[in-house]
């Protein structure tokens, strides 16, 4: 895995964050939405609910100010994990066969036959629900750096799971 600093000042200080070259893409989309649509929207709505009259007992307001505070976190929330992004890349010269950030892998419970399939990604993309784990998690953790019909063990709420590696894909 090649990791391609997108921007590196003091990047010692400030905590990394993995993004694969999707996520890179979504997350500037998002940004570009937020600054260009939603900003102007929700000026907009702050301009109409002020022209209503007494701001001080005006629901819609006080409606617009939480929304453009929102708006605006999660404006400085997307720069600042831009600003610290590492590209996640592939790089021929890791064994195709070993987890790592960017690998799709599938798992089965030691003792069912139940598959679940993820792609191991860094915290600021991960999405459970749509198969992406963060390499933070627990079960994220435990995958990296093993191989193929490597059995794992996942520490989880409930006790310790062991889990085996049954596909690595890496592209």
């Amino acid at each position: 895995m090649l990791l391609c600093p997108l921007q590196r000042e003091n990047i010692t200080m400030i905590e990394q964050e993995y993004l694969t070259p999707e996520g890179l893409q979504k997350l500037s989309a998002e940004l570009e939405h937020l600054r260009t649509v939603r900003r102007a929207e929700v000026a907009m709505r702050l301009h109409e609910a002020m022209t209503e009259g007494d701001i001080e007992e005006n629901p819609e307001y006080e409606d617009a100010k939480n929304e453009q505070a929102f708006v605006e976190g999660r404006i400085l929330t997307i720069e600042n994990i831009l600003n610290h992004a590492v590209l996640i890349e592939h790089n021929s010269k890791t064994p195709p066969n070993e987890v790592r950030l960017g690998s799709k892998i599938t798992v089965t419970e030691v003792g069912t036959k139940d598959q679940e399939h993820y792609i191991v990604v860094g915290s600021a993309e991960a999405d459970p629900a749509n198969g992406k784990i963060s390499n933070e998690s627990p079960l994220g953790k435990s995958l990296l750096g093993h191989k193929l019909n490597d059995v794992i063990d996942v520490q989880a709420p409930g006790g310790v799971i062991k889990f085996k590696i049954t596909k690595v894909t890496n592209k």
